[in-house]
């Protein structure tokens, strides 16, 4: 009878776990994506990669832990990196971090940073509220509340307000590509974002082997067969549940129909540049995108590193063409 009683209370408890909502609402940090570890793991299959760390300029100034918006009084912090001081304007990109929006740090992304304050942008890193502290779409709001405070701060850094983009890896490429697609979406603003009178919308979008749609025929998000996706912990359940959570994240459902919250006469997508690895997965979605685009007249561009691993841009060979190419993109879209 005892034993009965253990069966049927291991079987019901075990129902109680399936039934509840898929959360990565732990609270702790998640550091499993880490230059150190990614560095490990990527050269045992490419032996030849060195860490990227180019270096510093005398030309370019830094800001460091610059507090840009406080969400539920939740301190968020930038990095900033810029020219000199001077009489002209420059344009900034804001460069956001990858790690599977729940992992990852905005210090990945200095040694780029560093290289665009160097070329003459205004290039700054920021952190934003992970899948551990807080589900889609907090990141999308602390990325817009970045960029608003970007422009209010342009007389600070010398900033060309008319010409900002966003740069991001891997879920920071999605993040780049909602950012540059959803231009006038209200409800993607967020209702506690810094500095609300001036606008989120960027002018550019550096994609760097981020997915441009979840729920597509090349995406391998939403595979929880072995453990929790990426994605199933960032909208805090499977897609099959959370459908429209996954499609509203995708850069491609907007550029399909460009009114979604938005008026018609608000909303345009903006050019993109696209820099890829091997790994057909992390840019699904791409192709599709990139032809809408093409019916609207807007400039794309895609350049892909053969055989190269997902993290590429944290390693040569990749980092120094991956930059060119960045920076190549933004002087033609900005004529700078």
């Amino acid at each position: 009878m005892r034993r009965i009683i253990l069966v049927l209370w291991f079987f019901f408890d075990s129902l109680l776990i399936l039934a509840q909502p898929v959360s990565g609402l732990t609270g702790v940090r998640d550091t499993s994506f880490s230059l150190y570890t990614t560095y490990v793991r990527t050269k045992a299959n490419y032996p030849d990669i060195r860490i990227a760390a180019p270096a510093v300029s005398p030309t370019v100034r830094t800001a460091l832990n610059v507090v840009y918006a406080q969400p539920n009084g939740r301190p968020l912090h930038l990095d900033a990196f810029y020219p000199a001081k001077s009489r002209k304007r420059h344009p900034a990109v804001l460069l956001i971090h990858g790690g599977g929006w729940r992992s990852g740090d905005r210090s990945q992304q200095i040694p780029m940073a560093r290289q665009l304050a160097a070329r003459g942008y205004v290039a700054v890193t920021a952190e934003y509220r992970l899948s551990t502290e807080a589900l889609y779409p907090a990141a999308v709001h602390d990325l817009k509340a970045a960029v608003r405070w970007l422009r209010a701060n342009a007389d600070v850094y010398g900033i060309d307000t008319t010409k900002i983009a966003a740069l991001g890896c891997s879920a920071g490429g999605q993040l780049a590509a909602l950012l540059g697609t959803t231009g006038g979406i209200a409800k993607l603003e967020g209702s506690e974002g810094s500095n609300p009178s001036k606008s989120s919308r960027v002018q550019a979008v550096v994609d760097i082997d981020g997915i441009l749609a979840f729920i597509h025929p090349e995406s391998g998000e939403g595979d929880d067969s072995r453990s929790t996706s990426a994605a199933t912990y960032w909208f805090g359940g499977p897609k099959t549940e959370k459908a429209a959570l996954w499609n509203e994240a995708s850069a491609l459902t907007y550029v399909q129909k460009d009114t979604i919250g938005a008026k018609a006469t608000d909303y345009s997508p903006v050019p993109m540049l696209f820099i890829n690895s091997s790994v057909a997965r992390m840019h699904a979605g791409r192709d599709d995108l990139i032809r809408q685009l093409t019916a609207r007249g807007i400039y794309s561009e895609v350049h892909t590193f053969a055989d190269a691993p997902h993290p590429f841009w944290l390693f040569h060979p990749w980092f120094e063409p991956t930059m060119d190419y960045t920076v190549g993109f933004l002087n033609n879209i900005f004529r700078y």
